[in-house]
């Protein structure tokens, strides 16, 4: 493959015939000023001599292979290009010959094709030869006649004139090539890094394991690469100029880019699911010039998914079935135990009396557990009814001050922030206050104080239940709303998980802090400003 300087070399050879061909047949053929030459029977052999001399520069070119070679033969052509001008303007008049202007298009090649110091050689030999040309005619040495008279001075400002224009031309030419090459190195190196960048680019993205396809502005697919064709079992050629929505069709369901869809497609007879990213595809200066979609195939993760789940909910029912049978298992054995000696009749009346109301009250408590486990794993419609959030946590309160898990000398202090208005199940949210209050009166000692509070913003509640009793292990910290948890001896361990599902079913969350044992622990409802599906939390308007 030729370099960018035989290239240059072999334009130098086709310009050549071209300025030949209009400048010089032209002026043979319409013999514009060709009364004024002397020699007109030797021009017709000089241009067939030129024409002669580029079918040898063309063939010679056909054995030069390095840039060394290709400068030196630009130098012999250029230096014969100036040689065969000084001859053409002998032959046209000398000193009136209009043809003088050849030499500059010489020093312009050397600038051009080789460098800005060819440019003053070129333009060395053409003043030395146009110099020594004038100065023969005007000592008679050779023989050239002239239509005009001219003085001492019109030849010697002649010269002047003319080899100054020679070296002008050479510096600006020079210069201009001495930019020219510059930049073009400069350009030459940047396609070569933009180049190597947009390898390595495709390398990158035909080396990614998940699939990429990219579109024009038209949504018209355009690139596909290795790990897309994997997944969806299609050549470059089955989707290219298709839109993505005709390759997977649940794409029609997408509200747009940057957003991340799953849907099924159909793989070689069989279907998969497809998770997917599409996003805008920008240029270097931001402007949208198509889309990107990134994709995976998703069905071996979600039947990887779909076991652990299984395996998760069964997991599940053992531990919940475990928790049920150990609160079952203490009361009913109380119970056997009274009825028992209550069957052998072999007790005193006032301790038959004992044993009854040991029974009946374990009793109880065996409804109790179930009624919370119900309560906990039966879902339950909410009621949606207009409530002051702030008046049903007043309620609680009072009644909290008045239960018997109060011990002597806890205080209770309530921060209770304006009204909050909510639409929902205003006896469930208390039966939530409820258990946290009672969680918190449990924890602390005589002499405790369980903060209650309430703050708003941004539509949202939130409700806290602060106390400073023992607090919590942050080894059971993530265990506090796990059904049948408890680390009280009396206690089902159902009232914080029925508070996180009541909560949850309006739409909230809740949340526990402590900072270990003794550092008391603190309990945050948040409900958004939408309670469950359509209930509205803000602030009451008097």
């Amino acid at each position: 493959m030729q370099s960018e300087l035989g290239k240059r070399v072999n334009a130098l050879i086709v310009i050549r015939v071209v300025v030949v061909t209009i400048l010089l047949d032209s002026f043979y053929i319409f013999r514009i000023g060709y009364d004024r030459i002397s020699r007109t029977g030797e021009l017709p052999y000089f241009i067939a001599a030129l024409y002669f001399l580029t079918v040898i520069y063309a063939l010679a070119l056909r054995r030069i292979k390095t840039d060394h070679q290709f400068a030196l033969f630009a130098y012999v052509q250029i230096v014969g290009d100036t040689v065969a001008e000084a001859v053409l303007i002998y032959l046209t008049g000398g000193i009136e010959s209009m043809f003088s202007l050849m030499f500059p298009l010489s020093i312009l090649s050397a600038g051009i094709i080789l460098n800005r110091r060819a440019c003053y050689i070129v333009a060395t030999v053409s003043s030395a030869l146009y110099g020594l040309l004038i100065n023969f005619q005007y000592h008679g040495i050779v023989d050239i006649k002239t239509a005009l008279s001219h003085t001492d001075r019109d030849f010697l400002y002649t010269i002047f004139a003319h080899i100054t224009a020679f070296y002008l031309v050479a510096f600006l030419s020079g210069y201009l090539s001495e930019k020219l090459h510059r930049a073009t190195q400069s350009l030459e190196e940047r396609d070569t890094v933009l180049s190597d960048l947009k390898a390595f680019s495709r390398y990158i993205i035909e080396s990614m394991p998940s699939g990429i396809f990219t579109t024009d502005l038209n949504k018209r697919i355009i690139s596909f690469n290795t790990a897309a064709r994997d997944i969806t079992q299609l050549s470059h050629a089955d989707v290219a100029g298709k839109t993505p929505e005709e390759i997977f069709p649940f794409l029609g369901t997408a509200r747009g880019t940057a957003e991340r869809v799953e849907g099924e497609f159909l793989q070689g007879g069989k279907i998969c699911t497809i998770g997917m990213r599409l996003s805008k595809l920008k240029d270097s200066s931001g402007k949208p010039i198509g889309m990107i979609g990134v994709f995976q195939d998703l069905t071996e993760l979600k039947a990887m998914e779909a076991e652990v789940k299984r395996k998760e909910k069964w997991a599940f029912i053992g531990e919940l079935s475990a928790s049920i049978a150990h609160e079952l298992r203490n009361p009913l054995a109380s119970l056997k135990g009274s009825v028992e000696m209550l069957r052998e009749r072999r007790v005193s009346e006032e301790h038959a009396e004992q044993l009854m109301s040991i029974a009946l009250s374990e009793m109880d408590r065996l409804n109790g557990i179930i009624t919370d486990f119900l309560l906990y794993a039966k879902p339950q419609e909410l009621s949606r009814e207009p409530f002051d959030l702030n008046q049903s946590l007043k309620d609680v309160i009072m009644l909290l001050e008045r239960s018997e898990s109060k011990g002597e000398h806890v205080r209770i202090a309530t921060h209770l922030e304006g009204s909050f208005m909510m639409t929902g199940d205003s006896r469930k949210i208390q039966q939530v206050f409820w258990n946290l209050g009672v969680n918190a009166l449990d924890a602390v000692s005589a002499g405790g104080v369980i903060d209650v509070v309430t703050r708003k913003g941004g539509g949202t509640a939130e409700v806290i239940f602060r106390d400073n009793g023992r607090g919590i292990d942050p080894a059971d910290i993530d265990k506090v709303f796990y059904p049948f948890f408890t680390t009280r001896e009396r206690g089902t361990g159902l009232g914080l998980s029925i508070a996180q599902k009541i909560i949850e079913d309006h739409g909230g969350k809740i949340v526990v802090e402590s900072g270990g044992p003794g550092t008391g622990a603190a309990f945050r409802v948040f409900l958004p400003a939408r309670g469950g599906q359509d209930g509205m939390l803000g602030e009451k308007q008097e």
